[in-house]
């Protein structure tokens, strides 16, 4: 295919009942040199038939953050206002792309949703990522930088500075959803991070509540939960840390009791079921119907925090959606966050669905 038939094709991809005129439209087309372009694309058997290409069926779409982490590790004592040597170590992260690329390799079909720059770091995100994860719906905006994050530490690896470039994300509009419709109102399951605008996370929201598809909520972190919505009516699955609950509920949780409180109100809000992570003191997950404590897998020679709290979500997810018992679930969730505290990589490369299962048997 040439450039401009590429463009067509993946207009059509997106959204296949979209009119010619709708497509001559937003690719700045004549609509004769747009019937022209589909006619050869009909000719080369890309397309076929009135609805040229159908959505994808059945896939887990991850919706928000996937940016490109740095960390320079300053050599000796750190010395202000002048040069410091140092080594420097690259790896792509972001909340969305790691849960997409760890289910995708516990083998789910899985695309990733975001906004990217046409620049280096989004090509690596890209390559590092397409293996198991579809990039089928990012949206590369020319004049934007992907997402980064860059820490600088000292030679003890205590932080002395962090910078956060993640303004890309707050181009994460319902508008670029909206292009995806189609797609989106056939996927099994939806998950969006908090990376995303809160009116990003409310359409969203609404769409999979109006079309039944299971909707999870991840808030990436305290400060991001401004883009939580009011209530959870519509949310199958909210999970989050004890900070994150604080926060949304304005309360102070230092017990369990304080914890199935706060379990409790987030389900009043309108969650079917709520998982809260308690680090070392396990998980509290529940519904309507009860609310269970689940205690922490035993974790020694850990090498890094880094990714372990997107890896039981992912893999509390994997089991969800392969209908396993919400206990079987939080177990796996909570044997994959343990392996990968034992991992340099913030999704381990070695993670099948085999090897979970195996690592489940050992316990």
């Amino acid at each position: 295919m040439n450039e401009k038939e590429k463009l067509v094709f993946q207009l059509i991809k997106e959204n296949p009942y979209l009119s010619q005129q709708d497509m001559a439209q937003q690719l700045g087309m004549s609509r004769p040199a747009l019937a022209n372009t589909i006619s050869s694309l009909i000719k080369k058997r890309e397309i076929i038939g009135r609805a040229y290409v159908l959505p994808e069926k059945n896939q887990i779409i991850a919706i928000g953050g996937a940016n490109v982490d740095r960390k320079f590790s300053i050599e000796k004592d750190v010395q202000l206002g002048t040069s410091n040597p140092a080594t420097i170590s690259e790896s792509v992260g972001g909340v969305a792309r790691n849960i997409a690329e760890n289910l995708g390799r516990l083998g789910n079909q899985v695309s990733l949703l975001t906004t990217l720059g046409d620049d280096h770091d989004g090509q690596l995100l890209e390559n590092s990522s397409e293996a198991y994860v579809s990039f089928d719906l990012v949206e590369k905006l020319q004049d934007e930088k992907t997402g980064s994050y860059t820490a600088v530490l000292d030679n003890t690896g205590e932080l002395v500075i962090a910078m956060a470039n993640m303004s890309i994300y707050t181009k994460l509009l319902p508008t670029v959803l909206e292009k995806h419709e189609a797609t989106l109102q056939q996927a099994s399951c939806i998950i969006i991070d908090l990376n995303c605008p809160a009116e990003t996370v409310q359409y969203t929201k609404d769409l999979a509540k109006q079309r039944n598809i299971p909707f999870v909520i991840v808030p990436v972190s305290s400060p991001k939960m401004i883009h939580m919505p009011d209530n959870l009516n519509g949310v199958s699955y909210f999970i989050c840390n004890r900070d994150e609950a604080e926060t949304y509920l304005q309360v102070t949780l230092e017990s369990m009791s304080d914890y199935e409180a706060a379990v409790r109100q987030l389900i009043q809000k309108g969650a079917q079921s709520v998982v809260l992570t308690l680090g070392e003191h396990g998980v509290l997950a529940g519904n309507h119907e009860k609310i269970q404590h689940f205690e922490a897998v035993k974790t020694t020679d850990i090498i890094d925090v880094t990714g372990a709290g997107d890896a039981f979500v992912s893999a509390f997810l994997h089991g969800v959606i392969n209908d396993e018992d919400l206990e079987v679930a939080i177990q796996l969730g909570l044997i994959n966050a343990s392996k990968t505290l034992q991992s340099e990589k913030t999704v381990r490369t070695d993670l099948t669905n085999e090897a979970l299962n195996h690592w489940r048997e050992l316990l």
